[in-house]
This record gives C-alpha cells, sequence and structure tokens, in this order.
C-alpha cells in the first residue's frame, strides 16, 4: 500500500489540510518561527560538535599505570 512512498499528490492533499486547519494568515508566521528554531538547532549542533573537536583529552590517571611501588 505504501510501496511508492510519498507522492506529490499526497503532498498537495497535506498541504490543502495544513491551509484549511491553519488558515492562510498563520501560514508564514509558523514557517518564519520554524526557520527561526532550525538555524538554531543548526547553530547549536555546529557549536557542540566544535567543542568535541576542541576538547582537549583528559591527562592519563595514575591509577591506571598500576603500582610504582
Amino acid at each position: 500500500m505504501l510501496r511508492n512512498g510519498l507522492e506529490p499528490w499526497h503532498l498537495l492533499i497535506v498541504a490543502i489540510v495544513v491551509i484549511v486547519l491553519f488558515g492562510s494568515k498563520k501560514l508564514p508566521d509558523t514557517a518564519r518561527a520554524l526557520g527561526r528554531s532550525m538555524r538554531i538547532l543548526k547553530s547549536e549542533a555546529k557549536a557542540l560538535k566544535d567543542d568535541d573537536t576542541t576538547a582537549p583529552e583528559p591527562p592519563a590517571s595514575p591509577q591506571a599505570a598500576g603500582p610504582t611501588t
């Protein structure tokens, strides 16, 4: 039944339902808020990735080397 996945007419029906539910006046505000959220998410993910790559490695603990006596 879902072999072909989403076809163009499926997306058209979804778009019509969204317009009917939310109205054409709220859609630009919603799209703007969604875009802003995606930019924030993208910048935070990049910052996390940069922090992981530039973080210094922790020093080796002396207990892992074993006793020195």
